[in-house]
């Protein structure tokens, strides 16, 4: 088996590099990781990474100074709730305490699940998780986790997303790998090698080959023109109809020091929300897919360097973050992001170093599985949901052709299930 990537170096978007100066690893694209140590699929290699565990998977800070903290521990969650505490714990518990089993079902394609009475658990759950929080705190935190969907956070897979998200931080955490996101792509490679598969890189594949077995890692757009005339008409038809999300605008930092929240307790985490209240991220969701930029936008931020000393120079640390704009959007927003981090962490701005701004059309040409900035191989609302990208998911109508990538089921997030179940299906029909 041979797998052919674009980029110099082997893993798409888990990757690191020296973005902003000598001695700062960046993630360039991909972070953390809860959806890795939750996969089947990966669980069942052992791969040799160093996963790094904060203290807490994630922080939410607030304008009164303070932080909701989403912890490993349930219960410990739930304290920092107030009136919603036993809610939450009555909801997630049962669903933490079997994630493993769950994520089988989770991040597989929609079809008889092997845990019926768990799913339809996480289903029931998923109905009524956004009407029943009553508090600021707790409204506040789950957004942060719904918006991670690309989706108006009004939208049901919104919060089905977000739920299966704070379960896998109580089930398995949201760890990254010890000297970055390149370390996981080469463990992967590691076991190709030792299953006898090799690796070319650089390689710009534009057409694909006749005979044997090919499974493509990309998109719908890129796999038209691949398949270029081979394709059947109303085949072709479907794939062009397939619609992109809002795109990803990215910001690495190299600091002076760590980021000075205002909450304290936002450096026991290495993944931040900022974006304030539910109302707020429902604004900053809701105008990324309407086509509007958002002034104050949600942003997603790691500070990996707080827990991996191997980030940067010893005193010096590295931020990661990023927001939803537009699919394809130009709109400059480091400015807008950086104002957010301000408003939480104020002196912020006087640490930085050195900056380094992926708009959009610069993710799309690093990775071009990010069209537009897509981080999520497509748009994730319902119809797209059931039919990623068509209802015949993987095969496609050439013979030996399948699709692998994340516009394929369960959609986004480095899991390695759409290639499985590619994989599965591709050897069933051989």
């Amino acid at each position: 088996m041979t797998v052919r990537e674009a980029r110099p170096v082997a893993g798409g978007g888990v990757c690191s590099e020296e973005l902003t100066l000598p001695g700062f690893t960046h993630d360039v694209m991909s972070a953390v990781y809860p959806m890795t140590l939750s996969s089947p699929f990966f669980r069942g290699f052992g791969l040799n990474v160093d996963w790094v565990h904060p203290e807490a998977p994630a922080a939410h800070p607030l304008d009164d100074g303070t932080a909701v903290m989403l912890e490993r521990d349930v219960a410990r969650t739930a304290e920092g709730l107030g009136q919603d505490g036993a809610h939450y714990l009555a909801m997630m518990q049962p669903l933490a305490d079997e994630w493993l089993a769950l994520a089988d079902d989770a991040l597989a394609p929609l079809g008889i699940p092997k845990h019926p009475l768990l799913m339809a658990r996480l289903g029931w759950t998923a109905l009524r998780v956004r009407t029943g929080f009553r508090g600021v705190r707790a409204q506040a935190m789950f957004a942060g986790l719904a918006a991670h969907s690309c989706l108006p956070l009004e939208h049901p897979i919104s919060s089905a997303m977000g739920l299966v998200l704070g379960v896998s931080a109580h089930g398995v955490g949201w760890p990254s790998p010890r000297g970055g996101a390149q370390r996981l792509a080469g463990a992967l490679v590691m076991k190709l090698e030792e299953h006898g598969g090799s690796i070319e890189t650089s390689w710009d594949v534009r057409t694909l080959g006749e005979g044997g077995l090919t499974l493509c890692d990309v998109t719908p757009r890129q796999f038209l023109k691949l398949a270029g005339e081979r394709l059947q008409a109303n085949y072709r038809k479907r794939l062009e109809r397939y619609r992109y999300g809002p795109g990803a605008f990215k910001v690495d930092w190299a600091l002076d020091g760590p980021v000075p929240w205002r909450a304290k307790e936002c450096s026991r985490a290495a993944t931040v929300h900022v974006g304030g209240t539910y109302e707020e991220i429902a604004e900053s969701e809701r105008a990324a897919w309407e086509g509007r930029i958002c002034e104050r936008p949600f942003c997603l931020v790691t500070q990996p360097s707080l827990f991996d000393a191997s980030r940067a120079p010893q005193g010096k640390h590295t931020l990661w973050a990023y927001c939803h704009v537009p699919n394809g959007s130009t709109e400059p927003m480091a400015e807008r992001i950086e104002a957010q981090i301000e408003r939480f962490a104020p002196g912020f701005r006087e640490l930085i170093l050195a900056r380094s701004v992926m708009a959009p059309a610069q993710l799309e040409a690093l990775n071009g599985n990010l069209v537009g900035g897509d981080i999520n191989g497509g748009a994730m609302d319902i119809p797209q949901f059931l039919m990623r990208p068509t209802i015949a998911r993987y095969r496609t109508p050439l013979r030996g052709v399948y699709l692998c990538s994340s516009s394929t089921p369960p959609g986004g997030g480095v899991h390695g299930m759409c290639g499985y179940y590619a994989a599965k299906e591709a050897l069933k029909n051989l």
